[in-house]
């Protein structure tokens, strides 16, 4: 057994490729340039494909996303060129794009790591609140820069926080679907997310804010140090309720064993009133996140149990999700060979 890299990755790898200016390429066949392998995985937006650059050999990743409605082509468009202008090693990166009979191909830098949270919980790795600090100081980092560049992620949970690779400690914001652009003449309301990570002023139709991120990073840090969700409930409007009302407590055992720091760190980003949460930049500053600060390097093994519990329930309710989906368009599943 070993633990997790719990040094701050202060050198960067070396990127897969150049950051890129990515103009969608219009009634042009992506497999002219790229050969379309296996099937990686399904999300809200498409269908993700491992793919092959021919030309190089160069692995990446395509997500093809469906465009029967002029809505779906609408937004894998708008995702497109809000990636187009993120370059920065936290964030997955855009290679390529295309528009071509009725499908969006969105070719993107190949990240294998897995989720976070997955790799976390894996029986080879002994989790530590300092290897939490050192995830939750960069997805910070991801967000700052984010914010920087006018945009609002809007998608904020574990499944859209990649590790790099399998073996380090670095980890990619992926899936810039509900991404929006900040114009500040313009009041922007929006009414999507996942309710056990959106934030109130979501749920209440009110205006949102780059702080509207900082909430989802509340609930994501609490989960990680706990293995505790702290406002799910039996079902979505519970959930919802529990976050509008924004009560939520430390008085669990996987708390036993987190600092004081990390809680505070938790707690000034769960604040009902977003104008008086934590901003990424004031967030990468508060004492829990800093590289000099000393860190709790004990077992957080209560928490890593309750975390192998809540995943295994996410990946049974995702599993149920797709067969519903699947159903209703039409195809036949046979529970013998599940």
């Amino acid at each position: 057994m070993f633990k997790v890299d719990e040094n701050y990755p202060t050198q960067e790898l070396e990127p897969a490729f150049p950051y890129r200016q990515v103009q969608l390429k219009e009634n042009v066949d992506p497999r002219q340039t790229f050969d379309i392998l296996p099937e990686l995985g399904r999300g809200t937006f498409g269908t993700v494909f491992l793919c092959r650059e021919k030309a190089s050999g160069l692995e990446l990743a395509a997500k093809i996303v469906s465009c029967d409605k002029k809505k779906e082509r609408t937004d894998a468009i708008r995702e497109i060129d809000i990636m187009s202008c993120l370059h920065h090693p936290r964030l997955i990166q855009l290679f390529d794009a295309f528009d071509y009979e009725n499908k969006v191909y969105v070719i993107l830098e190949l990240v294998q790591g897995g989720e976070l949270f997955e790799r976390v919980i894996d029986d080879d790795f002994v989790l530590t609140e300092k290897a939490c600090a050192v995830f939750m100081r960069q997805i910070c980092e991801g967000m700052e820069y984010i914010h920087s560049r006018s945009i609002i992620h809007l998608d904020m949970k574990p499944e859209n926080i990649l590790c790099l690779t399998k073996t380090g400690n670095r980890i990619k914001i992926i899936d810039f679907g509900f991404a929006r652009r900040y114009d500040p003449h313009k009041k922007l309301h929006v009414m999507f997310g996942t309710p056990e990570f959106t934030a109130p002023e979501v749920l209440n139709y009110d205006e949102i804010y780059f702080y509207t991120d900082m909430w989802s990073l509340g609930v994501i840090c609490y989960v990680l140090l706990s293995g505790l969700s702290p406002f799910v409930g039996d079902n979505d409007m519970a959930t919802m309720n529990n976050v509008v009302t924004g009560s939520y407590s430390f008085k669990y055992s996987s708390f036993d064993a987190v600092s004081e720091d990390a809680m505070d760190f938790v707690r000034q980003l769960l604040v009902r009133d977003g104008s008086k949460r934590l901003t990424a930049k004031q967030a990468l500053c508060h004492k829990w996140l800093a590289e000099t600060a000393p860190q709790n390097t004990t077992e957080l093994s209560i928490t890593k149990t309750k975390l192998k519990r809540y995943v295994i329930k996410k990946r049974w309710i995702k599993a149920v999700n797709t067969i519903i989906a699947l159903r209703r368009m039409g195809a036949r599943i046979d529970f013998d060979l599940i």
